[in-house]
C-alpha cells in the first residue's frame, strides 16, 4: 500500500526537517466523497472527536430530560476542557445533577490542560483531581446515563457495562458501519474508542449535521447536540483551543473537535459537510496545522475566518528558553 500523502511539515533554517504524513476525507450525508487524501478506508480510533456522537445515548436513555441537562453541560458532556473554572463548574453542575461525586468518575487524574488554569491551581498549593481531566464532562455525562438506565455506577467505563453498550449503538446509529467487536481499543480516558474507517466518521457527522434517514426524535437530538456545541464553543476546549477558536470564529458553521493521537472530525453546518483526519505519527501539533490548511482551501472562509485558520495553520517553533528555532506548516 503507498504511503501516506504529506500533509506538514517542519522547517529549522529552511530546510525541512520533518514530515507528516496522514489522510483525510470530507464526505455529503451520501457518502459521497468530497475531497480526499490518502487512505480513507484505513481503521482509526477516533478519541475525544467524536464525543458528540457518544453524547447521542444521552437521549436514548432520556438521561437528557430526566435531569433537564442544558445547552451548557451538553457541550461540556462533547469537550475535552482546559479545566477553566467555568467547566469545573458545570461538570460539578451535573454531577450534583445526577447525584454522584468527584470521586465517581473513572476518567483519572492530569494536570489542567489549560496553561492559566494550570499554573492557578499549582500556585494555590493543589493537586488535580479527576474533575480537571480533559474528559470529565464526558463522564459526568456516562454517569447520568447510567443512573437514567438504572444501571450501576460501579464499572461505567467498561466495554461490558450497559452505558458503554448504549454508547456504541449510538456512534453506529450515526455512521454508515458495524463497530467490529475485535477492533475496540481503551481511551486515555480509561472508556472504550472503537476503531472504523476514516470517511465513515466524514460521512457520520454530514448525516448528524443534515439529519438525514433519522427518525425525528433522533434528528432532533442530533440537532441539539450540534447546536450545544457551535453554541459554546468556550466549552469545548478553552482558552487558546484551537476548537474553540475557530468555532468561534466561523459563528455557527463549523464543529470541531480534536482527538489524541493526530485526529480532528467535524462538518461544516452550512452545506452539511462532514469531514475526519488522521495524521499517521500521532502528532497533535502536525494534525492542528493540516486541519488548518484544509479548512482554509475547503470551507469558502470568510475573512474573519481566514485570521482565525492562519492563526493555526504556521505554528512557530521555540526552543527551552522561547527562542525561535523553526516553524510547522500545513501543505
Amino acid at each position: 500500500m503507498p504511503a501516506n500523502p504529506i500533509l506538514a511539515k517542519s522547517f529549522r533554517n529552511n530546510l525541512v526537517e520533518n514530515y507528516f504524513r496522514g489522510a483525510f476525507c470530507m464526505a455529503n450525508d451520501n457518502g459521497e466523497i468530497i475531497q480526499q487524501s490518502g487512505d480513507i478506508e484505513q481503521l482509526i480510533f477516533p478519541h475525544s472527536a467524536i464525543k458528540s456522537m457518544q453524547a447521542l445515548a444521552l437521549y436514548k436513555s432520556d438521561a437528557i430530560n430526566m435531569f433537564k441537562l442544558s445547552e451548557k453541560e451538553i457541550a461540556i458532556i462533547c469537550a475535552s476542557h482546559f479545566a477553566q473554572d467555568e467547566h469545573l463548574k458545570i461538570v460539578e453542575d451535573i454531577l450534583q445533577k445526577i447525584d454522584c461525586k468527584i470521586s465517581d468518575l473513572q476518567c483519572g487524574v492530569h494536570a489542567p490542560l489549560g496553561i492559566k488554569a494550570r499554573k492557578a491551581l499549582f500556585e494555590k498549593g493543589e493537586r488535580p483531581n479527576n474533575l480537571h481531566n480533559a474528559c470529565s464532562g464526558k463522564h459526568a455525562g456516562m454517569l447520568a446515563v447510567a443512573k437514567a438506565i438504572n444501571a450501576p455506577i460501579k464499572d461505567y467505563h467498561l466495554p461490558s457495562h450497559p452505558v458503554q453498550k448504549l454508547v456504541k449503538q449510538s456512534i453506529e446509529e450515526i455512521i454508515p458501519v458495524k463497530l467490529n467487536e475485535k477492533y475496540i481499543g481503551i481511551d486515555g480516558c480509561s472508556v472504550p474508542t472503537c476503531a472504523a474507517p476514516l470517511n465513515s466518521f466524514a460521512i457520520g457527522f454530514a448525516r448528524m449535521s443534515s439529519g438525514k434517514d433519522f427518525p425525528e426524535n433522533i434528528k432532533i437530538a442530533l440537532q441539539e447536540i450540534l447546536n450545544s456545541t457551535t453554541g459554546n464553543p468556550f466549552l469545548i476546549g478553552g482558552t487558546q483551543s484551537i476548537d474553540s477558536d475557530l468555532m468561534q470564529a466561523f459563528e455557527g458553521r463549523l464543529m470541531l473537535k480534536i482527538g489524541s493521537d493526530g485526529i480532528f472530525c467535524g462538518v461544516l453546518r452550512d452545506s452539511n459537510i462532514g469531514f475526519s483526519l488522521k495524521i499517521d505519527d500521532g502528532s497533535l501539533e502536525a494534525a492542528q496545522v493540516a486541519i488548518a490548511n484544509i479548512l482554509l482551501k475547503y470551507s469558502n472562509p470568510s475573512a474573519i475566518e481566514i485570521e482565525a485558520l492562519n492563526n493555526y495553520n504556521i505554528k512557530i517553533l521555540k526552543n527551552r528558553r522561547r527562542l525561535i528555532v523553526g516553524e510547522l506548516v500545513g501543505v
